[in-house]
């Protein structure tokens, strides 16, 4: 794949020619092309797992792994391999951190409340300045980048609590000592 292609788009595409044979050449030669697609991203599985496992029994292998996990296109095959060396909630909460900066300084906090019943990974938003509408989207974005073995992403939306008036205590002005 050229450096700077998009995942994603290449995963669509994938879907899409496959479909094309569904339709065009029937379902026999879409089932054949579906368990060569099936066989070939196994292949690359396990020689991924292999690159996984000697960077492992290596004293530079954490190191190297970082770089890797570093790269999007890399990373996003970790991900489809089940070989990231981080866990769901360390991914979640790293995209979390990354993402916050561009919402600003008034973005709000960011609860990580975990994976639900349904596979769906749970965030509670204590909302900032910013709109909550442009918060909700680049975090669920962003999460859902991170973890794509997830069925979806919840986003809690929480007022922050109300800040009690600040109570203010001084002297009279000059001109209005005497006058009572």
């Amino acid at each position: 794949m050229p450096e700077g292609q998009d995942v994603q788009a290449t995963g669509e595409r994938v879907e899409a020619l496959l479909a094309e044979l569904r339709s065009q050449a029937g379902p026999q030669v879409a089932a054949t092309a579906e368990e060569l697609v099936s066989c070939l991203v196994e292949l690359y599985g396990a020689g991924l797992a292999q690159v996984v496992k000697l960077l492992g029994e290596d004293e530079a292998g954490p190191a190297l792994m970082d770089k890797l996990v570093a790269d999007p296109l890399v990373e996003s095959l970790l991900l489809v391999h089940d070989l990231h060396p981080l866990d769901t909630s360390a991914r979640v909460r790293r995209a979390v951190e990354e993402i916050l900066p561009q919402l600003g300084s008034h973005a709000g906090d960011v609860e990580y409340l975990g994976l639900d019943a349904h596979g769906v990974l749970q965030l509670r938003l204590v909302q900032g300045g910013c709109s909550a509408a442009t918060a909700r989207d680049l975090i669920s974005k962003a999460v859902a980048a991170a973890a794509p073995e997830a069925a979806g992403v919840g986003i809690e939306m929480v007022q922050p609590p109300a800040e009690l008036p600040l109570l203010q205590i001084g002297r009279h002005p000059m001109g209005l000592q005497g006058t009572r």
